[in-house]
């Protein structure tokens, strides 16, 4: 059986914005049972607090599950057992980053700059999921540097917010895993 392919969503606390991130991406990709391993991590996480109940409360109006969400701390390990990994903001890529610079450089992103640089048609004729992640990985990495803005691609955290701002905080999210799957998942022409 082939190993699945495995994507690492970062933030800091990992209470608010990678659980959210990590829960809604693993309904998205739940279309294809077994191809996908999606998890969380936070830079500061303490690992076995609870998702944040807020925020538990919006990934179950987008249709995520967040039954069993807690926060654990961010290792060198995780990244290394990823085949995608997405910070939140670029100061969570840049943790990544530092963790294991030789294995994340071409496949740690920020979820929106990832978002942004996906080009569907990089993965054109492949019909594995896994394998057309795997392919628009390649495509975004080697696209970095040379598209669009990259002043819209941290999610700002929503701690101690009101709850329109972690409302916003969510949408931001919901957006870009939407436009991930749907890349992901869409069959080949």
């Amino acid at each position: 059986m082939v190993r699945p392919f495995r994507v690492l969503v970062v933030c800091t606390g990992n209470l608010h914005r990678s659980p959210l991130a990590e829960r809604l991406l693993r309904a998205r990709l739940a279309a294809s049972p077994g191809m996908f391993e999606v998890s969380s991590a936070g830079t500061a996480g303490t690992t076995g607090t609870p998702m944040d109940p807020f925020a538990a409360s919006l990934l179950a109006e987008l249709g995520g599950d967040p039954r069993g969400a807690f926060a654990r701390r961010l290792t060198t390990a995780h990244v290394e057992d990823s085949d995608l990994v997405l910070g939140a903001a670029a100061e969570h890529r840049e943790a990544v980053v530092r963790l294991s610079p030789l294995w994340a450089l071409q496949r740690a992103f920020t979820l929106r700059e990832f978002a942004r640089l996906l080009r569907p048609e990089d993965a054109a004729g492949v019909a594995d999921p896994a394998g057309r992640a795997a392919t628009l990985v390649g495509g975004a990495a080697a696209r970095r540097g040379n598209s669009g803005r990259a002043d819209d691609d941290d999610v700002a955290d929503p701690h101690g917010a009101p709850p329109e701002t972690a409302r916003e905080v969510a949408r931001r999210i919901a957006e870009p895993v939407e436009r991930i799957a749907a890349a992901v998942l869409a069959a080949p022409h």
